[in-house]
């Protein structure tokens, strides 16, 4: 198993596009929650009162997640399916025939790189932000708080092994790409809006992981931070599961 993780590291550190998008992932996701709460702050006196009593401004910080997930995405799908468009996948299953071993070591390569990035990204979004919103910003010691920053680090972790799966599903970087950013930026956001389907939406992964990274719990979810949790974390195993079951049955 060390001598296949070894090789996917050296993989990714030496394919410059996949480090570029792991540090967008930092850099728009900081960099927008931050404009965010900049905004907030300065138009709070003119919001109205029922946005003042909802206001979480917790949330706000990790605003910049709308966008930074886009970048979190590619690099997951990128790990993968780079292989497949180069053929070098061939090579990889040679040296390492054992395919729950192959796919093992992508995971826990991206697991290790995410995690860090995404608990440096969860801490910085909110410390920035929080500075940002002046009198209205909460304190990292606060009911929730830090649950709430914990909980976007691990939103992002799983999101990005999720991606992982979808990426061994389909092996191309396009039609990984053509699911992953539809469902992620169309889809959801429809389907939570239609009040006839919008009950099933709520149990979409990214609905699923707001629950994580809020202390303010949204009134249209069932459901609170832990279930959450197991949602998104049930999305991810299962997207690697039938990623595993397609990569052991398919030809390089």
């Amino acid at each position: 198993m060390f001598p296949a993780l070894l090789s996917e590291w050296i993989k990714v550190k030496t394919v410059r596009s996949t480090f570029i998008t792991l540090l967008l992932t930092f850099v728009v996701t900081v960099g927008l929650g931050a404009l965010v709460s900049a905004l907030f702050a300065a138009n709070f006196n003119h919001t109205s009162a029922a946005d003042r009593a909802t206001f979480d401004a917790t949330s706000v910080s990790f605003s910049g997640i709308g966008l930074g997930q886009l970048a979190l995405i590619v690099f997951s799908v990128l790990v993968v399916t780079s292989e497949y468009s180069s053929g070098m996948i061939r090579a990889t299953l040679a040296a390492v025939p054992q395919r729950l071993t192959l796919l093992l070591a992508k995971v826990v390569t991206v697991l290790g790189l995410v995690a860090v990035i995404s608990l440096l990204t969860a801490f910085v979004s909110f410390f920035l932000g929080q500075a940002l919103l002046g009198s209205h910003r909460v304190s990292i010691s606060d009911p929730g708080v830090t649950r709430a920053v914990f909980g976007m680090a691990i939103y992002m972790t799983l999101l990005a092994l999720l991606s992982v799966g979808v990426a061994f599903m389909v092996r191309r970087p396009i039609p990984a790409l053509a699911i992953l950013m539809p469902f992620f930026f169309l889809i959801s956001p429809i389907l939570n809006a239609v009040p006839k389907v919008k009950n099933v939406a709520h149990y979409f992964p990214d609905v699923a992981g707001r629950q994580l990274f809020s202390v303010r719990a949204s009134s249209d979810v069932p459901y609170g931070p832990l279930a959450g949790f197991f949602i998104v974390l049930a999305w991810a195993v299962a997207c690697i599961g039938i990623g595993y079951l397609l990569f052991k049955r398919r030809d390089a």
